[in-house]
């Protein structure tokens, strides 16, 4: 049968698998047809002397594809290497910044010099276009900015070409140094390419920029500001607007009245740096400490609370048309709010602006808290440890859960003020993996002693507070089980829990948005961690007496039940290693506690499934399970969609009901492993090609906090 034509134009690239049929990783190439297989064929562009004209590219499957529009396929083509390509789109919010970009935006690209910050001059054609199936490549037209004042007066040099993955950086306007001049750039050619410039730009949002012109420090009050403005406290998120009209954000650090003045002013340590300021010193005095080139100093009449987490329907023209629910005031407590009841949870919890509200990058961390914290009746004991007034965090932290458990909704300004308070200003900023951000919560804030006791080898234990499953793929089925995933992880690793864990994470063989072993991964709502124990009893796979012998090598075998651990009494493991296909194999002896009877049954250790975190595209999402009933499931989103610009506006959290989960995990393991994904529900479909990390719990067993002591 004749493959199905594609009728609209659509671009991809390779992200995975092996070089096929003229297409390999990093590839660039534009559907023809798909084949009833579902697999693409298509052309391939290449780069180098040839790039922009395609040649027939063969096939690949869609699975190992993502798909791009003309643009960004343009813009990723003029990117030579195929390793910088991926790592570029493996950053999804820079790569949709670049793609925004236009006149006159400020940048920061990677040069033959360093790290040099630049205006956005033109967007430029390269390649010649002889047919119509040739892609010209698009490179910026970017001139560097003179940020030193006493070269101001020269001649700036001539815009430099540059592509997408040489842009290491798409600067906020309202971060555009105060001090910062530049002048008027000349637009240059090159004959080393064919180059066409583009008159207009694509201008997906509003980045417009305003240049500031002087060299003082001064500020005007923002429009925002009121005298019935919130009151303003040191950890508190704020903005200055400039005489310039250019708005800068921070966190407020101290207050008070500095020498020389009478009137109380601010320190405010700003989002970046910005030429002028100092490290926290003013008039010689140091009032606190930050990075260098971001200590803002102004009288406290001229800041305002940060306008991008107000919920007012009426903030801008942009965010007139999205009508968002006004979110009611609270006042922080520190007594302890359980847990929301399984009945009132889709009422307080299900819809927009629910949940934890993202920024900047905070989507690891929203995800992680949300299953944490929002029903977790295993973790609930931490909340009920008494405030202390020495760890201002912890404090911060019981806010945030009062907060989602009483209002449904926690505003970003609380998450900030909490990833400020972690003290790495990497947790500020920058996202981080949900497993370092574990480590930090349970450790440094929460004071929990490591979750798992792992014992290699026969060797002492070692403390941790996640699981990282390592195997080889080949151990394993196509669709594996996070049981078969566990139980193969433990044996091939020769590791063994020296008891049972209250709370157990345990981090899919995956490597970020890079790299995933398996395409689909089947979530085990209750985990068995029986035959994992150290020097546990455990039963004869065969005929249940005491087990004395268990055998790696018989784990793939799918006559005996593939995936699953054997272990065997003494006369079963003579009998099953008597079979020719098995007389290689190397049985290992159990530590047996001399106590236990032989025919005693022995006792089953189980943990049960309530959150599963998934990662798409740098992106973090949570499902978490509130109750006893099999479709009491929730899935979670801090930024599922923007009010608003990226200077201006707002992320909006979302929480769905998703009953469907129920359904799927209500089925037998049989069942599941025979559902084609492809045909799954969306929200099905997600948590099964994109889980990142599960969370079990003991619910007999509540973490503690009560004897640890800080190492």
């Amino acid at each position: 049968m004749e493959p199905s034509p594609v009728l609209k134009e659509k671009f991809f690239i390779v992200i995975r698998g092996k070089s096929r049929k003229g297409f390999s990783r990093g590839c660039i190439g534009r559907e023809e047809a798909e084949t009833h297989g579902g697999e693409l064929m298509g052309l391939l562009y290449c780069g180098g002397s040839n790039a922009g004209s395609p040649k027939k590219g063969g096939v690949v499957r869609r699975e190992d594809t993502y798909p791009l529009t003309r643009y960004q396929a343009q813009l990723l083509l003029f990117v030579s290497s195929v390793s910088k390509r991926l790592e570029l789109l493996c950053n999804p919010q820079l790569f949709s910044a670049i793609c925004e970009l236009t006149v006159d935006d400020l940048v920061v690209v990677k040069s033959k010099k360093g790290h040099k910050p630049g205006l956005v001059k033109n967007l430029m054609r390269v390649g010649k276009k002889e047919s119509k199936d040739d892609l010209q490549m698009l490179a910026f037209e970017v001139e560097f900015v003179d940020s030193d004042q006493t070269l101001s007066s020269k001649k700036p040099a001539p815009p430099t070409l540059f592509s997408a993955a040489d842009i290491i950086q798409v600067v906020p306007s309202y971060s555009v140094p105060l001090g910062l001049n530049w002048g008027d750039g000349q637009y240059h050619g090159t004959n080393k390419r064919t180059v066409a410039r583009i008159n207009s730009m694509p201008n997906i949002g509003a980045n417009g920029r305003v240049k500031a012109t002087h060299t003082q420090q001064s500020v005007i009050p923002s429009q925002s500001h009121s005298t019935s403005r919130a009151p303003l406290e040191v950890g508190s998120l704020v903005e200055v607007v400039s005489n310039t009209g250019v708005t800068v954000y921070g966190v407020l650090r101290w207050l008070g009245i500095p020498g020389g003045k009478t009137a109380e002013w601010a320190g405010i340590e700003l989002d970046y740096d910005v030429n002028g300021c100092s490290d926290g010193i003013y008039g010689g005095q140091r009032l606190f400490t930050c990075k260098k080139s971001r200590a803002l100093f102004v009288p406290v009449t001229k800041c305002s609370p940060d306008s991008r987490f107000a919920c007012s329907s009426t903030a801008s023209d942009t965010t007139s048309q999205i009508q968002i629910p006004t979110v009611p005031p609270y006042v922080d407590s520190e007594e302890y709010v359980a847990p929301i009841p399984e009945s009132e949870v889709t009422s307080l919890l299900v819809g927009r602006m629910k949940g934890i509200q993202g920024h900047i990058n905070s989507c690891y961390l929203d995800a992680t808290l949300f299953s944490l914290v929002s029903s977790s009746v295993t973790l609930d004991n931490i909340c009920q440890t008494p405030a202390d007034s020495v760890q201002a965090v912890t404090s911060t932290l019981r806010k945030i859960v009062n907060r989602l458990r009483r209002q449904g909704f926690v505003p970003a300004a609380s998450v900030m003020n909490f990833r400020n308070q972690l003290g790495c200003d990497t947790f500020r900023t920058e996202e981080k993996d949900p497993e370092e951000f574990i480590t930090v919560l349970f450790q440094k804030v929460l004071g929990i002693e490591p979750l798992l006791k792992l014992r290699s080898r026969g060797e002492s234990y070692q403390g941790a507070y996640t699981f990282q499953i390592f195997l080889e793929k080949e151990q394993m089925a196509h669709i594996p089980t996070v049981q078969q995933l566990m139980d193969a992880s433990c044996l091939s690793c020769d590791v063994k829990f020296e008891e049972m864990p209250s709370c157990l994470i345990v981090q899919m063989p995956r490597f970020g948005n890079k790299y995933k072993m398996f395409s689909h991964i089947i979530p085990s709502m209750e985990l068995d961690l029986t035959d994992l124990l150290h020097n546990s009893p455990r039963q004869c796979f065969i005929c249940g007496q005491l087990a004395a012998h268990e055998c790696l090598q018989c784990l793939p075998d799918h006559k005996l039940h593939q995936g699953r651990i054997k272990q065997y009494c003494g006369t079963c493991n003579t009998q099953v290693h008597t079979h020719p296909s098995r007389q290689g194999h190397s049985p290992k002896p159990l530590s047996v506690p001399a106590e236990v009877a032989t025919a005693s049954p022995a006792p089953g250790h189980t943990m049960q499934l309530f959150a599963v975190l998934c990662i798409h595209t740098s992106h973090y999402v949570s499902f978490v399970k509130f109750g006893s009933d099999p479709h009491s499931w929730l899935f979670f989103d801090s930024m599922a969609d923007r009010c608003g610009d990226d200077q201006r506006g707002f992320s909006i959290p979302e929480i769905r009901a998703c009953p469907e989960l129920g359904n799927f995990l209500s089925q037998s393991e049989e069942e599941q492993a025979r559902t084609d994904p492809s045909y799954a529900p969306a929200l099905v479909r997600r948590l099964l090609c994109d889980s990142y990390m599960f969370l079990y719990q003991n619910p007999t067993m509540p973490v503690s906090n009560s004897n640890y002591q800080d190492p």
